[in-house]
């Protein structure tokens, strides 16, 4: 079990990593929150709820009032947000009450966002069960909904009181998804933890294989990585910007695709690949760092295959939520361990980098049929 801490300026809260948080989980939040309210509200989608639903309710006096979410990027919306809105004051909730979110990432930004504008706010505790939720969007406070023309354009900053990872429900993850959440620890070792890309290196196997106290490594270092970012920079005005490695070209590829080919993490990692490659270019990284960096990346994979026009992609990178007046930001490796906001990228740079990704998707997916 380890514990890392929150400290920002408007919000200060834990993060608890370990096994069998599940089955303690009112006690837990009711630690936290001082006691539990008379409407405890629990958003989670229906398979997650299959899975962990005695779990979860042994461990609660009265049981929770339950809100669904359908699984998928098509869900997180601003209508599937009224629909939940609409649903809480129907069933008594008020300015007391509390909820809670438990599934992937979709569910904690959904429902970061709904207890973020009920009654203009209202306590809520994360409790991711994917780990990319787990290392990545559970932490820091960021909430929101997408919209037709780009990603989490819409969302506030609203801190959870409490995020509980129970590494114990990892063993029922897919393994596409849990590969697809490492790339997201990948990133992490890359902008901040030098000795986080090592042990990813040396300990992959295990890694791969759930071993516990190798994902315990890996997810806590993540963690603690994204905290000490979000404790410098809580708003996103500079530092925390490096969080979004991968992330520009990794939006516009899922929107390209429609939000039906990529996970999210897949999605990522091809966008590392193209920050690479306009890296190496820029020198901001050794041709040893870039092979090396990149060789790593699909080490967690397989990423998937793409058939996509590069202007496309390039277009869609417009709708990104870090440009502002018109200046597209990028954000770049310097070496390993450090990374840095640029943003004077051009056109053409970001054509040639997305070619380039495109190309390693094409000769990946040709490989992989001839064998």
């Amino acid at each position: 079990m380890q514990t890392i801490r929150v400290d920002t300026p408007s919000a200060k809260y834990d993060v608890v990593a370990g096994s069998g948080l599940l089955s303690t989980l009112a006690v837990r939040i009711e630690r936290v929150a001082g006691r539990l309210p008379r409407r405890v509200f629990l958003l989670t989608s229906g398979p997650i709820w299959a899975l962990w639903k005695d779990c979860i309710q042994q461990s609660f006096q009265e049981p929770p009032i339950v809100l669904f979410l359908e699984p998928g990027e098509k869900s997180k919306t601003l209508g599937s947000v009224e629909k939940l809105l609409r649903q809480m004051p129907r069933a008594g909730g008020d300015r007391g009450s509390l909820l809670i979110a438990v599934g992937g990432g979709i569910v904690g930004d959904v429902g970061g966002f709904l207890a973020a504008i009920f009654m203009r706010g209202i306590p809520y505790a994360q409790v991711p069960t994917t780990f990319l939720a787990q290392v990545d969007s559970s932490v820091g406070g960021k909430t929101g909904v997408n919209l037709p023309e780009g990603k989490n354009l819409v969302g506030s900053f609203h801190h959870p009181l409490a995020v509980f990872a129970d590494i114990g429900v990892l063993g029922t993850l897919p393994d596409r998804e849990l590969r697809a959440g490492l790339m997201e620890s990948v990133k992490a070792g890359i902008i901040r933890d030098r000795a986080l890309v090592r042990f990813m290196e040396e300990h992959a196997d295990e890694v791969l294989a759930r071993n516990p106290k190798a994902l315990e490594k890996v997810i806590a270092a993540s963690i603690r990585m994204k905290a000490g970012v979000v404790n410098r920079d809580e708003r996103e005005s500079g530092l925390r910007m490096i969080l979004n490695l991968g992330h520009t070209v990794g939006h516009a590829l899922e929107q390209a695709t429609g939000y039906k080919t990529l996970l999210h993490g897949e999605a990522v990692g091809w966008g590392m690949i193209a920050a690479l490659y306009l890296a190496r270019k820029r020198g901001t990284i050794s041709g040893g760092q870039f092979d090396r960096l990149q060789r790593l990346i699909h080490l967690y994979g397989p990423l998937p295959a793409l058939t996509l026009k590069a202007k496309k992609v390039v277009a869609a990178t417009s709708g990104d939520k870090k440009n502002v007046g018109g200046v597209n930001r990028f954000v770049l490796p310097i070496g390993i361990g450090d990374a840095g906001v640029v943003e004077d990228v051009t056109a053409a740079e970001l054509e040639a980098a997305v070619a380039y990704m495109l190309a390693q998707a094409g000769e990946r997916a040709a490989s992989r049929q001839a064998s």
